[in-house]
């Protein structure tokens, strides 16, 4: 039997190539998003624990601080007592951003790791074996070993000079020992002793890792060991990886969730496809089945004949999908490859499918066919062999139209409800009940929609009767025309929803951008937000910028890591007296005099909306920050932001805390105001002589970086206006869908048209006419539905924290119907020439 199921069902589908062709798309569409889309992160991961492991080196336990800063050297004392540790060394080890041009264009380094050791511990836990010169020794002050590699890219040798940005200003490092070329993947490192790194960095007896290498080889002994460090340091502490890239990890998980959410929308808009495709093939095949019936197929045979074409259709499409999404990662992996070399300094392999992934896809392309067939195919199977061989079924099909319209105006009342309450999680709910609520009601007002549309059809192309007759063929199957144009009405109201958060977004972050960077002049460094890698100056560069002639305001920013409630976060160190005087943080709550006074006075911060939206907290919440003297209480006494840590989850505190918890003065960003009269020519020219100094900061005009950011801002949804346009892409297909099908089904009746004298352009009209009324039903329903998801997805923003306000897309309405329009004019190309083209006699014979 299942043989004969299969067999029937392949015979079918290749009987009807184009409409298994456009079927199998659908999904394809959907399963392609998902698979290309999931690669990313883990590959990602993957890249970033290679360069992790790269730089921790071949050592049983590393330990670092959770939050990835600098801990006091003395912390190695409580070790000491620990038994079987064999071996022991503290390091500080730092990632520098190269300036671009700093070693000059074709040398190709964008960022070193600067690595303080002692060199009396450090050789008795890994080799270091010296091709040239020397080792260092405990007596070095300004020297350096490196790699022959990184020696051949900067065309250095021993007793050369190499010359690194430092917290100092711009620092000579004699190269005084050349190790084997560097074949780990990472950055190129070079090595200086423990003291000499403290001072280039400004983190006096401060290290940053604890290597061990432990007695034991017995694995029950080793765990012991570790168990045993662990206690000993707490858990503040991590024993294994570095804590690395956190912020920009959860960045990329955000990120991936959107993309998840397109794929998952395009494979709704596929199970409607494959819905509509399976109900006019039952009533196509009513017949077919009648006579299956009549000959003792049982209803089971029936479901079990309809649900292998959806398998066969799902998994073909799923198969394809994943091919060519894993094609779709492998080019974003390799497209993103130089951004990721330059500010993430990592290396990407080869793209990672894991297991889970593959089973996901599966499971979502052919459980979304199978599940889209599952109603056609009960709906036929209930079909008896005498009412089969009846000509209609009108009177079922409308008892079932009124029962879900009434259904579906329940749902619409709800939804309204859901949205008037302002609560996101009913606004949200009721976005979903709003868009099936439509979908239900819109069968019954297929007929009054198409009524007004025809007319204004028939003024405007369908002469000649044809939109009448297109009008006719959509109340016919008014249940099959509703599901087509909601096919629609979801691909467009996308484009409205997501257009309507676009500019909603974009009004409220060009507003956050103003504030945050309205200084005159910006001293930025090489990679901005990613404040981790960037080496700052000491306290010197911001004394002599504040004594310049013209300088009026100076305030810097310092940087920091925490964790709070488990969640890392940044912290920014400002000066509550000079930051309110060059720039503005954007607040949701809280007084900005009230907070900005209290930075000083107490623990406390400002925390950003993404902050307090995944730890959960609200304003006067006490949380406790992680540091390198141990857990310290905040208060949090406002929720603003700025536009660089935006997707960052981000607390500002006071310069003073940040010094006295974290030990932290390194000042990594100054934004200045020139003196009422100063000229900026001047002064300019006498910033950028200091800055000589220290060439890890660019000086740039804030006015230019504002125009700068929203030319990047611009770029950025540019992306998301074509994801868009690939996620309209389904639309397309059910158009084509329905009227191929619709062609093939009204063969007897086109045929009987051009013997009665229809013309072939007449035929070729009426089915444009049908093409751009069904677009007109789902643009209208595309529009309401878009108004309602542009609202709640922008009060979903609202709620992380995001400072947007919703913003009425006018353009998103006008692209909405022009993309309707032309929806409908290309559907209906292929499906118009095939009616045309039927020769007469063949078509009254078609069965």
């Amino acid at each position: 039997m299942i043989r004969l199921q299969v067999a029937l069902a392949a015979r079918y589908l290749w009987g009807r190539k184009l409409r298994t062709f456009l079927t199998t798309l659908a999904i394809v569409f959907g399963t392609l998003v998902i698979f290309g889309m999931n690669i990313l992160l883990p590959s990602m991961l993957k890249a970033f624990q290679s360069n992790i492991l790269a730089a921790s080196g071949q050592v049983d336990v590393t330990v670092t601080l959770k939050t990835g800063e600098a801990f006091s050297a003395a912390v190695m004392n409580r070790l000491h007592t620990v038994a079987g540790i064999r071996a022991m060394a503290g390091s500080l080890s730092r990632t520098i951003n190269i300036p671009d041009g700093y070693f000059g264009r074709r040398s190709g380094i964008t960022a070193l790791t600067l690595t303080g050791i002692d060199p009396r511990s450090a050789p008795t836990l890994r080799n270091y074996p010296i091709k040239e010169g020397r080792f260092l020794r405990a007596g070095d002050t300004t020297s350096a070993v490196i790699a022959s590699s990184l020696a051949d890219s900067l065309g250095l040798k021993v007793g050369d000079k190499l010359h690194l940005p430092t917290t100092e200003g711009d620092v000579h490092l004699k190269v005084v020992g050349l190790l084997p070329a560097r074949a780990l993947p990472g950055n190129e490192e070079v090595l200086v002793t423990l003291t000499e790194a403290q001072k280039l960095l400004d983190l006096d007896g401060r290290i940053n890792t604890i290597e061990i290498n432990l007695d034991a080889a017995n694995t029950a002994q080793r765990e012991a060991a570790q168990k045993a460090i662990q206690a000993a340091l707490g858990s503040d502490y991590t024993l294994g990886g570095l804590s690395s890239g956190t912020e920009i990890l959860a960045s990329m998980q955000i990120g991936q969730i959107a993309m998840n959410l397109f794929g998952f929308l395009a494979l709704f808009m596929g199970g409607f496809i494959i819905f509509n495709t399976f109900r006019t093939v039952v009533a196509e095949r009513r017949h077919d089945m009648g006579m299956l019936r009549a000959l003792g197929a049982s209803r089971g045979t029936i479901i079990g004949l309809i649900l292998t074409e959806g398998f066969l259709q799902g998994a073909l499409g799923t198969l394809i999908g994943m091919v060519l999404g894993y094609l779709m990662g492998a080019l974003i992996l390799k497209f993103l490859q130089p951004t990721l070399t330059m500010f993430l300094h990592v290396q990407m392999g080869m793209p990672v499918v894991q297991p889970w992934l593959v089973v996901l896809t599966i499971a979502s392309g052919i459980g979304v066919t199978l599940l889209a067939g599952l109603w056609p195919a009960f709906s036929a199977s209930r079909v008896t062999p005498l009412e089969a061989l009846r000509p209609s079924i009108s009177e079922t099909i409308q008892r079932t139209a009124v029962a879900g319209a009434a259904a579906g105006a329940v749902m619409l009342v709800l939804a309204a409800i859901g949205l008037a309450s302002g609560v996101l999680s009913l606004a949200a709910l009721g976005g979903l009940l709003f868009i099936v609520g439509i979908v239900l009601v819109a069968p019954a007002l297929v007929k009054p929609i198409a009524s007004v549309f025809s007319r204004l059809l028939g003024l405007a192309l369908a002469r000649d009767g044809a939109g009448i007759l297109a009008q006719s063929n959509l109340i016919r199957q008014p249940s099959r025309s509703a599901i087509t144009a909601s096919t629609t009405m979801v691909g467009l109201a996308i484009i409205v929803g997501l257009g309507g958060m676009v500019w909603s977004v974009s009004g409220g972050f060009l507003k956050v951008l103003e504030r945050s960077l309205g200084s005159d002049y910006l001293i930025i460094p090489p990679s901005v937000g990613m404040w981790k890698s960037n080496v700052g100056a000491g306290e010197d560069l911001s004394n002599r910028l504040r004594a310049t002639p013209g300088v009026g305001v100076v305030s810097s920013m310092r940087f920091a890591t925490a964790s709070a409630n488990g969640t890392a976060v940044s912290l920014l160190g400002i000066d509550p007296a000079t930051y309110p005087k060059v720039a503005s943080l954007t607040f949701q709550a809280g007084d900005p005099k009230t907070a900005y006074a209290a930075l000083d006075k107490e623990r406390s911060l400002i925390a950003n909306g993404l902050f307090v939206a995944q730890a959960g907290l609200h304003v006067g919440d006490v949380v406790r920050l992680s540091t390198p003297t141990g857990d310290k209480p905040y208060r949090i006494i406002a929720i603003a932001g700025d536009y660089l840590n935006a997707k960052v989850t981000t607390a500002y505190i006071s310069q003073t805390y940040l010094e006295k918890d974290f030990r932290k003065d390194e000042d990594i960003l100054f934004q200045i105001n020139l003196a009422p009269g100063a000229d900026a020519t001047r002064v300019e020219a006498k910033l950028r002589k200091i800055l000589a100094d220290y060439p890890q900061f660019k000086l740039l005009s804030g006015r230019s970086y504002i125009e700068e950011n929203k030319q990047i801002f611009n770029a950025v949804f540019v992306f998301y206006f074509v994801l868009l346009g690939v996620l309209a892409a389904p639309s397309l297909i059910a158009l084509l869908n329905t009227l191929a099908i619709g062609v093939i089904e009204r063969t007897r009746e086109i045929g009987m048209l051009r013997a009665i004298g229809a013309t072939r352009r007449q035929v070729r009209r009426m089915v444009i006419a049908e093409s751009l009324l069904l677009a007109g039903i789902g643009t209208a329903f595309g529009l309401l539905a878009g108004l309602y998801l542009g609202y709640v997805m922008v009060l979903g923003l609202s709620v992380t924290g995001i400072p947007v306000v919703y913003v009425f897309p006018y353009a998103g309405l006008v692209a909405a119907i022009a993309a309707g329009l032309i929806f409908g004019v290309l559907a209906a190309l292929i499906p118009a020439r095939q009616a045309a083209g039927m020769e007469i006699v063949r078509a009254l014979r078609y069965e």
